[in-house]
């Protein structure tokens, strides 16, 4: 069971658009809507999670990963403090 609403407003054209392509997979205007807009999102996170790279450009790429780090007191610092929630 769902539960929570999500609203929009919408153009009588856009609606009858999405009830068309919804009607044509046999699914509820908000089945069809909740689907693309998941499938949208996920796409938009895959795009900023995953890239592609050339060959000298990946090689730029795993250099700065295998890198050494350069010190850093006060993120030493912070990672070392006992969370607020565990206090």
């Amino acid at each position: 069971m769902r539960d929570i609403a999500i609203n929009l407003r919408a153009h009588s054209e856009q609606r009858d658009l999405i009830d068309r392509a919804a009607s044509a997979l046999g699914k509820t205007r908000s089945d069809f809507m909740l689907e693309a807009a998941c499938e949208k999102a996920q796409a938009v996170i895959l795009d900023r999670t995953f890239f592609a790279l050339d060959e000298a450009a990946f090689a730029r790429f795993s250099a700065a990963l295998d890198a050494p780090v350069d010190a850093n007191p006060e993120l030493e610092r912070l990672l070392s403090r006992r969370p607020a929630w565990e206090k």
